[in-house]
């Protein structure tokens, strides 16, 4: 008695999650992505460093603009002066000094050996640099959105299998509890067939609780409240025409890594040149209008205004500064070295990263075709076995048999299935590529 309560309150809360999925709005993939595009905070970060990158590609940033400032001084002094002249007289004063300057400077280096036209390049990539970074986190925040998304969906068939399971375990249960009745199976049978019951509900409680957990991770990847309900799909479709070739074409020309190696390869190019404008002469020009006023009652002139403009050219070379002019400049090209080995060992792992999954993209089309046929061939076995066990031709572990047989078939078509699409989809991030109609 005692057990079959257990076993009434465990559906009783099965039931229960399955309106309450019932009542939960719909989130379609698009929606998903759309909401993870708007609220995710790496985004929002990426995009932050994007914008920075982009304010930073200026003429003065680079040192094309010349620096114009207002200077203003003001000094003062109070001194008491005790004078003697020739003629012995003394003459004790009190003398209220001051000096005031001020004035527009103008400082503009006209020419620093091409540093200048370097150091715009260098803004111009790494703006490039962050456009792709944010790309890049766009793509693959999309990519876990959607795994996540189609994690759901093959959560939610497993589900749809357990809840069949447990109908078919009720069914040998009241099979089982008739042939009790009549005398043609002993107590243990029953009992047998109640443990089934239970073991196929403690299966389906522990699904229900994994899929709550990845609904709480997709909430998260979506910045919204995590214990937002909603449900998901139903079809997972796989794109069974991705060639490896256009894979890999497409990877050299658009997958972020090989991108940014190309732009840290064309910095490094870039800071050789900033290295070798040092050995250039720097020129640059001043020019400039001050205003000035002082006051020494005590001196000759009791004050004196003056006004004008200035200008000035300056110049100046490096001579000799211990052989590092040479240094920087071997070890700028090393670091050109080092970043076409970097590039080219990128574009080995990216190739090497995209035959992996492709391998595991075949394995998986292969493994839903098999799958499909595999499922319906249990299923047919399950019902001819349920048959037979009703008029006691087959045992009850036979039986148990054949509904196990069933349900792994389900899983690994399910699997099968999410194999392939999250391959298919990490395929279409490496190329950056990911596009939701």
């Amino acid at each position: 008695m005692d057990l079959k309560k257990i076993i009434c309150l465990i559906f009783c809360a099965v039931a229960l999650v399955r309106v309450q999925a019932q009542d939960a709005p719909l989130l379609t993939l698009k929606d998903a992505v759309e909401i993870a595009l708007k609220n995710n905070y790496n985004i929002r970060l990426s995009q932050n460093n994007a914008s920075i990158a982009n304010n930073n590609v200026t003429l003065g940033n680079a040192g094309f603009l010349p620096v114009v400032t207002g200077d203003a001084a003001l000094n003062a002094s109070n001194q008491k002066i005790k004078q003697t002249r020739n003629d012995g007289t003394v003459n004790n004063l009190t003398a209220n000094n001051s000096n005031n300057n001020y004035g527009v400077n103008l400082n503009w280096t006209i020419f620093d050996g091409f540093n200048m036209f370097a150091n715009y390049d260098m803004l111009k990539e790494q703006d490039k640099l962050g456009a792709i970074r944010l790309q890049d986190t766009i793509q693959s925040t999309v990519a876990n959105v959607i795994n996540t998304y189609y994690n759901l969906i093959s959560q939610t068939e497993q589900i749809k299998a357990l809840r069949g399971a447990i109908e078919i375990s009720r069914t040998q249960l009241r099979y089982s509890n008739d042939k009790f009745t009549v005398g043609r199976v002993s107590r243990l049978d029953v009992y047998n067939a109640q443990v089934n019951l239970n073991t196929d509900t403690a299966n389906l409680i522990t699904q229900l609780q994994q899929y709550r957990q990845t609904k709480i991770q997709l909430n998260q990847l979506l910045v919204r409240n995590l214990q937002a309900d909603f449900t998901v799909g139903d079809t997972i479709v796989v794109n069974n025409t991705l060639v490896l070739g256009d894979i890999i074409t497409k990877a050299q020309a658009q997958n972020p890594d090989v991108l940014a190696s190309q732009i840290n390869k064309r910095l490094a190019e870039i800071n050789l040149r900033q290295v070798r404008s040092t050995r250039y002469p720097v020129i640059g020009v001043t020019s400039g209008y001050t205003f000035s006023n002082s006051r020494t009652p005590a001196g000759f002139t009791l004050s004196q205004n003056a006004h004008g403009f200035a200008y000035g050219l300056t110049a100046s070379v490096n001579i000799f500064d211990g052989l590092n002019q040479w240094r920087r400049e071997r070890n700028a090209k090393l670091q050109i070295a080092n970043a076409d080995l970097s590039q080219k060992q990128i574009m080995l792992d990216v190739e090497a990263q995209i035959s992996n999954f492709y391998v595991a993209y075949l394995s998986g089309l292969d493994l839903i075709k098999i799958g499909q046929s595999s499922v319906e061939l249990a299923r047919k076995n399950l019902e001819i076995s349920l048959e037979k066990y009703k008029i006691g031709n087959i045992t009850q572990l036979e039986i148990r048999e054949a509904q196990r047989n069933y349900l792994d078939a389900q899983s690994k078509f399910f699997s099968a299935q999410y194999q392939s699409k999250m391959a298919e989809v990490t395929l279409q991030q490496i190329t950056n590529s990911i596009n939701i109609q």
